[in-house]
Parts: C-alpha cells; sequence; structure tokens
C-alpha cells in the first residue's frame, strides 16, 4: 500500500514527541497541517493511529506499531543520507605506482588548495579493477580507448641525471633503464622507435630493464646514468633540475593515460577532480 510521505513523516514525529504542536514545529509546518496529514493517513489506512484528548494524544495498538517502524524506518533513511553526503567528500583514485608517486602525489597540495573541502585517498598498483574504485586512472593501448576517456598520450625520451652528458654521440658505451611491462597486453616502451629516430648503434648501448618506469628512473638517478621513460613521469624532475632531457628526439608511444567510463563518473567531486587532472596534464 503507498502513504503520502509527508503524512507519514507527521505522524512518527508527532508519535516520538507526544504532540501535534512540537511536531510541527519540528518540521516547520502549522498544527493544523500536521493534523491534517496524520488524519488523511488514517483514512487511508483504515484505523485510528492516535486517541485524541484535550491536549492530549496517546498512540493506539496499531499506531504503536507503525510508530516503531517509522521511526526505524526514518533512521535508517537518515543514516544513509549520511553516509552518501560523507563519500561525496572523498574521491577514491586506483592508479600505477609510478604514476601516483611522480605524478599525483607531488601536486596533490595543488588541489587542496583549490579544493581544501575534497579528500583524495590514492592507491597504486599495477593491477586496477575499476569496480572497488571511484576513479580508475590506467596505462593502456591507446588503439583500445574511446576519445573521451583518453587523458593523455604518452612521448618518450631519454633522461639523465644533472651531472650526466646530454650530447653522447661520441660515446661508445651508454647504460640506459627501461621499462618491460609485466603485462604483455600493454604496448612496449617505443625503444626501438627511438633508437631509429636518432640513428643510434645498439651496440653502443646497455639496455637494462624494470618493471616499472619509476624504478628506472630512481636507478638512474642513482647511478647518475640514463633512463628511456616518459615524459610525463619525468615533468616533476625536470622542472626541479633533479632530471635532464638528453639532446635526442622525442618519439610518441602507443601508450596512454585514461579513466574508463570517465563520462559516468558524474559526481560533482569526480568532475572536478578530473577537470584538475586534465589541466595538470595539458602543460606536461
Amino acid at each position: 500500500m503507498q502513504v503520502s510521505l509527508p503524512a507519514l513523516k507527521a505522524f512518527e514525529a508527532a508519535a516520538r514527541l507526544g504532540s501535534f504542536k512540537r511536531a510541527a514545529e519540528e518540521l516547520s509546518l502549522t498544527p493544523t497541517a500536521v493534523s491534517h496529514h496524520i488524519t488523511n493517513l488514517e483514512q487511508r489506512l483504515g484505523t485510528t493511529l492516535f486517541v485524541r484528548r484535550a491536549r492530549q494524544i496517546t498512540l493506539t495498538d496499531n499506531g504503536k506499531v507503525l510508530s516503531s517502524a517509522a521511526t526505524q524506518g526514518f533512521a535508517t533513511i537518515a543514516i544513509a543520507l549520511e553516509t552518501v553526503v560523507a563519500s561525496e567528500k572523498d574521491i577514491n583514485v586506483a592508479t600505477t605506482s609510478s604514476f601516483a608517486a611522480l605524478v599525483l602525489i607531488p601536486a596533490l597540495q595543488q588541489f587542496y588548495t583549490e579544493h581544501p573541502e575534497i579528500k583524495v585517498n590514492i592507491t597504486s598498483g599495477e593491477n586496477i579493477e575499476a569496480s572497488k574504485f571511484t576513479l580508475p586512472i590506467r596505462l593502456g593501448d591507446i588503439d583500445k580507448q574511446i576519445p573521451s576517456d583518453m587523458l593523455k598520450r604518452e612521448r618518450f625520451n631519454l633522461f639523465c641525471g644533472p651531472n650526466a652528458e646530454l650530447d653522447f654521440s661520441h660515446r661508445r658505451y651508454l647504460p640506459i633503464y627501461t621499462t618491460e611491462w609485466k603485462n604483455s597486453a600493454l604496448p612496449k616502451v617505443p625503444l626501438q622507435e627511438w633508437i631509429l629516430a636518432n640513428n643510434l648503434d645498439h651496440q653502443q648501448l646497455s639496455i637494462k630493464y624494470f618493471d616499472q618506469e619509476l624504478f628506472g628512473i630512481q636507478q638512474a638517478l642513482l647511478e647518475n646514468a640514463y633512463v628511456f621513460c616518459s615524459q610525463t613521469l619525468a615533468q616533476n624532475y625536470l622542472a626541479s633540475g633533479v632530471l635532464r632531457e638528453a639532446h635526442t628526439t622525442a618519439v610518441n608511444s602507443s601508450l596512454c593515460y585514461y579513466i574508463a567510463n570517465k563520462e559516468a563518473l558524474t559526481s560533482r567531486h569526480n568532475v572536478k577532480f578530473i577537470e584538475w587532472l586534465e589541466s595538470l596534464l595539458e602543460v606536461r
């Protein structure tokens, strides 16, 4: 049976407070309006919910049954509403370890400055299950993504520490760290394309691999060696002078960062975060 929600709310308040007048004050209604709602509810249910006496109301047996259920029901709804509101204050982001460490976390204070009311929780890992996270930022094959989901196509080049040579055409031995993904479905890092674009000799190069770009960057800095990685991940290090970009030609890759079903993430805070992220990546 369907009943009027305002009538049920008026009844619950009157039953809980023991007064039509006090219920009216709580609901910002007149006592007459509360009385009218309850009378309509009684007519709809075909039963009397209150025994009315001068300046006093008392629940009937049926009224007690409905009052208990209504109070529990509205309390459950109130808790659910608080949960929904609280969840809207948080953004749960899941992304690769390298993107989290080298792009998101260093820039997060900027986001908090612009949006202090939003809390961002970042989970990093190479295996991201979209159903478990509000906002999954993935690295994938550009040809398999719809344009509206894409954040940025990755370009790669060679980078080195502040004391390494930027022009090494005369060197016979060049140690380079780069990435070989655990996920074989991902397009390879475009190292061979870069070698061809820069007319380099394979015999001149000593290539060593990690399964994450973050590790290659860290090792290159430790040894003052070279790392072949994406420009996006190197950008913060470049800005701080920790890394320098070699005098070589950068190449496009078949890799891109994207958010699956990005247009479906319509909560207000998600939209703000995605707009901020797209702006952050535009300058990289």
